[in-house]
């Protein structure tokens, strides 16, 4: 039995197809557009879902859509209501897009897939799943869990904002849940947006900017205060309450009343381009802080109402992994299951599992807990890659498998920084070590070159450190091991430098100059590194790497982050990697077993004149 579950039309639309209750591929429309969190119908994505398991559209038992789009209507309509007249030139762009596209996404969803299907129409069930449900069932359904409760927290799906849902066996049941507009990831987002990231996609660099504040600070107590006090209110069982008179996303097109955010903060609103101050970092720190006391408290009413020793949490505010650690060290469940890809991607898997358990009554299938069903995207064959190297007269050299991985350890502890292009492509928002970009930890400069050189980003951004799974607990003070990068753990004592006694009250530009352990290039300003642990059962030739990589230097950790640069997807194809390689400084690139190194200037401009030709 095939069941297709699909999410778009929001943000990072996604694919997923599941065989007889195992998820078999999935994919994120954004890899194959090139349009970073592209929310369009995943036409590319689901053609790759089909072609994976050689199958047609008329072969699908099922369809499901990730949400129930009259019910989000419906409290559109609700919302505009009660804040009439305010609001009214968000409600004609909104009821714009409505009428012409989000009422129809059954016959959109037809029409689509008979085009993906040559011609051929698909004339059977075509399923809604609700937003919070589709959350809750890639979580639950996806874990070694045979009963859990589950915590969904995230921006808003059709009404709710966060879930509370008890899993015994296949059943999946929602026990409480909080309403629009008062919501844990709008409140997130919120923050976002003031300090000058792009809502939906730099929360991420909120998380990161966080530890850069001062903690003991009058300045970040202050600004604690003000949100607790003055924009929101935190009931004991984490359900919250946000006045609206100084937020704007239930009407409006931004997401806060600027005056008055500027009026209580002391600050003006950033720009992207704006220097971050302490201000923002302190301000960054306290809504980090606000919310890790906020998911506390709503795991902790899971456990009362539920009284399960076990927990799944998904949606987007799951990847908080900061907020996840804290969670952890409280001890309120024995075991917690994330969802590697929480956010609205993982709806898709969520939709199609939800349509297999709830609606078809299947039972939950046993799950092993080290189980990894992230690698999920499209893989490539040598020849194919030897094809495109061919095409585009690269110079490359081809190894054996043992060759290989002894290699490039070499390259890395020569201070090369590799794009390391492997197996299947990763589903979610985490590269797991198939389409990652590799260096070494040891380095003290690798942090800055990587950030400004290789990614284009911001010079704060943390990389995290991939560690084999048998050696993790020598370098990081860890409670339970981390396959997808979901949790933060401190590094070492006997790692950690001695930083000043007046580090606290440095500027960022000054924070990011010392050197805080021995792996400087993964240790975050606060001592903590977000942690992957690679296991030989999960990903053996990342696994072979960083084993290799310990023989030659003693050290059994790699700087581990995604192969792209700002404002781009991951990379998918080959091809991607390739442009990716030669638009930065990246020293190598290895796709399967073939290597390129970025050596001759000569022979880099012609492989980058055949790249444009071959674009043209």
């Amino acid at each position: 039995m095939y069941i297709l579950g699909i999410s778009a039309f929001y943000h990072d639309a996604a694919a997923a197809l599941i065989k007889d209750g195992q998820i078999v591929a999935a994919a994120q429309e954004e890899r194959f557009t090139r349009i970073k969190n592209d929310d369009s119908f995943p036409a590319n994505a689901i053609a790759f879902c089909l072609q994976q398991q050689h199958i047609t559209v008329s072969e699908l038992d099922l369809v499901v859509f990730y949400e129930k789009p009259f019910l989000k209507f419906e409290r559109l309509l609700e919302t505009y209501l009660a804040f009439a007249p305010n609001g009214i030139v968000s409600f004609i762009k909104a009821i714009s897009v409505w009428s012409k596209k989000k009422l129809f996404i059954k016959k959109i969803i037809k029409d689509e897939l008979k085009k993906i299907g040559g011609g051929s129409a698909y004339a059977k069930n075509i399923l809604f799943s609700e937003h919070h449900l589709s959350h809750a069932a890639g979580a639950y359904y996806s874990s070694p869990f045979s009963e859990s409760a589950v915590l969904v927290i995230d921006a808003v799906g059709e009404a709710a904002t966060t879930s509370i849902f008890t899993g015994n066996k296949n059943q999946l049941t929602c026990i409480r849940e909080m309403n629009f507009p008062h919501s844990v990831g709008l409140l997130y987002s919120a923050f976002t947006y003031f300090l000058g990231f792009k809502v939906n996609s730099g929360e991420y660099k909120l998380m990161g900017l966080a530890p850069y504040g001062n903690i003991n600070s009058e300045q970040t107590r202050n600004f604690k205060n003000i949100i607790t006090g003055k924009l929101c209110t935190i009931f004991d069982d984490g359900s919250i309450y946000l006045d609206q008179q100084y937020f704007n996303y239930a009407v409006g097109l931004t997401m806060v009343n600027d005056r008055k955010w500027e009026g209580l903060f002391g600050i003006r609103k950033r720009k992207e381009k704006d220097t971050i101050t302490d201000q923002h970092c302190d301000l960054a720190l306290a809504i980090q802080i606000v919310t890790e006391d906020i998911v506390i408290k709503l795991a902790t009413e899971a456990k009362r109402l539920t009284g399960s020793k076990n927990l799944c949490i998904a949606g987007g505010v799951a990847l908080n992994c900061v907020a996840n650690s804290k969670l952890q060290n409280e001890g309120i469940f024995e075991n917690i299951y994330i969802q590697p890809a929480s956010g609205d991607a993982g709806g898709a898997i969520g939709a199609a599992l939800s349509a297999y358990h709830v609606f078809l009554n299947k039972d939950k299938q046993e799950r092993l807990a080290e189980k990894n069903d992230v690698f999920t995207g499209p893989s490539f064959s040598d020849q194919e890659i030897l094809h495109l190297l061919q095409s585009h007269y690269a110079d490359f050299k081809q190894y054996n498998e043992e060759d290989l991985y002894k290699t490039v350890a070499g390259y890395i502890d020569e201070g090369n920084i590799i794009g390391w292009f492997q197996g299947g492509m990763e589903f979610g928002p985490r590269a797991l070590g198939n389409r990652s970009i590799i260096a070494d930890p040891r380095n003290n400069q690798m942090q800055q070159k990587l950030n400004l050189k290789i990614k284009f980003r911001e010079g704060f951004r943390p990389f995290a450190p991939a560690v084999l799974e048998e050696k993790a607990k020598n370098y990081f003070t860890m409670i339970n091991l981390s396959p997808h990068m979901l949790f933060v753990y401190p590094v070492k004592d006997f790692c950690q430098s001695n930083l000043p006694t007046e580090y606290d009250n440095y500027s960022l530009d000054q924070k990011l100059k010392f050197q805080k352990s021995a792996l400087p290039a993964i240790t975050h300003a606060d001592g903590s590194a977000r942690v992957q642990t690679v296991s030989k059962t999960d990903n053996l030739k990342f696994w072979k790497l960083l084993s290799a990589f310990e023989e030659r230097t003693g050290c059994a950790v790699l700087i581990n982050t995604s192969f792209n640069v700002r404002g781009e997807p991951i990379v998918c194809s080959p091809k991607d990697a390739l442009q990716c390689f030669m638009n930065t400084e990246m020293d190598i690139l290895v796709l399967n077993n073939y290597v390129l190194i970025k050596n001759d200037q000569k022979r880099t401009t012609k492989l980058a004149y055949n790249i444009q030709a071959f674009n043209d």
